[in-house]
Order: structure tokens, then sequence, then C-alpha cells
């Protein structure tokens, strides 16, 4: 599976807006949600490459279940757009060459597909026990660590998603 290919030179050279441009921010924000350090100090998340993709999707699964119970389909497409954009150049600026390149990030897309699932099931589990359960599968976590505090946080940041508007989460105006 190749990756979602950059605007053409062609739609550049015209002043073609790319669509994705107006959900950057999210993805930013999205990214910076991700990485905040009490994911890592406080909940157990292993701070490493796999960790820190672990909670990438975690975070983007939260907020593409968000655009999707406002109807923001289109952004959800978009966004994760972006998710192989950056995937495909981190990939590359850690020296996988081209011709791995798509088949990797074609990996991603299935974990992130897969996680989505997984996530969108265990967050209609009110009594959270299902949360902790997808999260110690999905997440790589430091030895010894319980994924409790992870899932408490982790609905933590679904209410203040729930809690924000459809147009200021797709401004990447995400309360941190």
């Amino acid at each position: 599976m190749d990756s979602c290919p950059p605007m053409s030179l062609l739609a550049r050279l015209l002043g073609t807006p790319d669509p994705r441009d107006a959900l950057r921010p999210l993805w930013h924000s999205t990214v910076l949600v991700s990485r905040q350090r009490e994911w890592y100090s406080e909940c157990g998340v292993a701070d490493t490459v796999g960790g820190r993709f672990d909670m990438i999707t975690l975070v983007l699964s939260l907020v593409l279940m968000r655009l999707e119970a406002a109807g923001k389909t289109g952004e959800t497409a978009l966004l994760t757009e972006l998710f192989v954009e950056d995937m495909d150049g981190q990939l590359r600026e850690s020296g996988v060459g081209d011709l791995v390149v798509g088949k990797r990030v074609g990996r991603l897309m299935e974990a992130l597909g897969g996680r989505l699932g997984a996530y969108r099931g265990a967050m209609e589990d009110a009594g959270g026990g299902a949360l902790a359960a997808t999260l110690s599968r999905n997440v790589t976590l430091t030895d010894g660590a319980e994924p409790g505090p992870l899932a408490r946080r982790i609905r933590e940041l679904a209410a203040k998603l729930d809690a924000t508007a459809p147009d200021d989460l797709v401004a990447g105006r995400i309360e941190r």
C-alpha cells in the first residue's frame, strides 16, 4: 500500500489549496497531547518509539471518534491522511528505503484501524474494565505498570474532547 501522495506540483503551481491544511492544527495538537509527559511519567506508558506510536494512535483514535460523532467524516479522512504523511516522513527520516516505506505505512494504517475499532468498543463499556484490558493489549507499558491510571486519564481526555465544540476541535483547540 502506497502512502497518500503529497499535493501535486501542478495543483500547487495553480494555487489550489491543500484541503488537509485546515486539519494541520488538529494533527499538531493531537501529537502534542500524545507527547504529554504525564502519559509516560504517571500512566506507565513506555517512553520508547513503540510507546510514543501507541499514544499517537490512541489519542488520534479518540479524536477520530469525536469527529465521527460530530458528523465530520470528511475531516476524519483528511486527518488520517496527515497521520499517513507524518508516518511516511518519520520512516524516511529514520533511513527506511523507498521500496519498504509503503509496506510499513500500510502496516501502521492497519494498526491504527485495528486500534480504532478496539478503542471504540472499549470506550462504550461504561464499567471501564474493557478499556483497561484494551489498553494493556495495545499500549506498550513499562514493566510492572498497570493500565488503570492510563484508562482513567484516557476517559478524562475523551470527556474533554466530547465537550469541545466540533469547529474548535477541527481548528486544533484541544484543552490539554
